[in-house]
């Protein structure tokens, strides 16, 4: 019996010592959400406001340029994963990838080869221990991205697409993240990044918003506006999705850790009956044994 006692009272303080570092995470993660809503609502506006000109200089022109026209024969496909860097954040990490999975399962069926461009560390695991070729790997920031990290991700990309896939490139790009909906809610998404995907308008003045298109005047040339755009339009997309995934990931590690704290309590809790009841079983036995051996000197005497 004593020996169980202390089996309990060292699960006790186990499960405790886990509640003190599963609260300060879910209190970490709590904190850094504000700040990654925060940058989420500070970048939605260039990153909208960025097509809304490509929409107008694609509508104003009859220039065909890969950044609004789909090439006809398009072999080569990359596919941008954003993971999470580091666990303990629920299925947020695999559900990118589930998603990830359904895309390329997709562009495979239509007989379109995959470059592979993973961001986080949990994506390169899962993608190197099932053996597959990544072309490119980026790691250190999944949980607090700058423009200069969604940039280092869009060179690559944009140097293969310029390429083309008949010269080893790419011919389109696809990325997949996880969109931030709220605190409770956030959702793998696969969205065409190249060539970009224009949404149809009621008329040749108006974004499919519904705003007027502003009326431009282009020096040199339609295609030398549409070359410049091309790697801000991509930058921007990019830095917009690292930081909505930021966002997604503190919210997923929140609810996690809050789960799993209440988990803790809760096995404390039933830890600390069963010590209560092996004591009193303890107890119980001891004065067992003193009655049966004050009985048995009576009985003697």
């Amino acid at each position: 019996m004593a020996g169980q006692l202390r089996e309990y009272r060292r699960r006790i303080r186990s499960v405790q010592s886990t509640k003190k570092i599963t609260k300060a995470m879910e209190l970490i993660a709590a904190s850094r959400i504000a700040k990654a809503r925060a940058r989420v609502a500070a970048a939605r506006p260039y990153a909208e406001e960025i097509t809304r000109v490509i929409e107008a200089v694609a509508s104003q022109s009859t220039t065909s340029h890969p950044l609004t026209t789909g090439r006809e024969n398009a072999p080569r496909v990359a596919v941008v994963v954003v993971t999470s860097d580091r666990g303990l954040a629920g299925g947020y990490s695999s559900n990118a990838l589930k998603r990830a999975g359904e895309l390329t399962e997709t562009l495979r069926a239509a007989g379109k080869d995959i470059e592979l461009h993973v961001v986080g560390r949990k994506g390169v695991g899962f993608y190197r221990f099932r053996g597959r070729t990544i072309d490119g790997e980026y790691t250190g920031f999944s949980e607090q991205p700058s423009y200069a990290d969604a940039k280092s991700v869009a060179d690559a990309l944009i140097s293969s697409f310029v390429a083309g896939g008949e010269d080893g490139g790419v011919d389109e790009i696809h990325l997949v993240h996880t969109e931030y909906v709220s605190a409770l809610t956030q959702t793998a998404v696969a969205n065409r990044l190249l060539p970009m995907v224009l949404s149809e308008t009621d008329g040749a003045s108006t974004t499919s918003a519904g705003t007027p298109l502003p009326q431009y005047e282009f020096e040199p040339s339609a295609e030398a506006v549409l070359d410049a755009l091309l790697p801000r339009y991509v930058e921007s997309r990019l830095y917009a999705a690292l930081l909505e995934s930021a966002a997604s990931e503190s919210a997923a590690r929140q609810r996690a850790m809050k789960s799993a704290t209440d988990n803790a309590e809760d096995l404390a809790r039933i830890y600390s009956r069963l010590a209560n009841r092996a004591r009193q079983d303890a107890i119980t036995q001891e004065i067992s044994e003193i009655v049966g051996g004050a009985n048995a000197l009576a009985s003697a005497g």
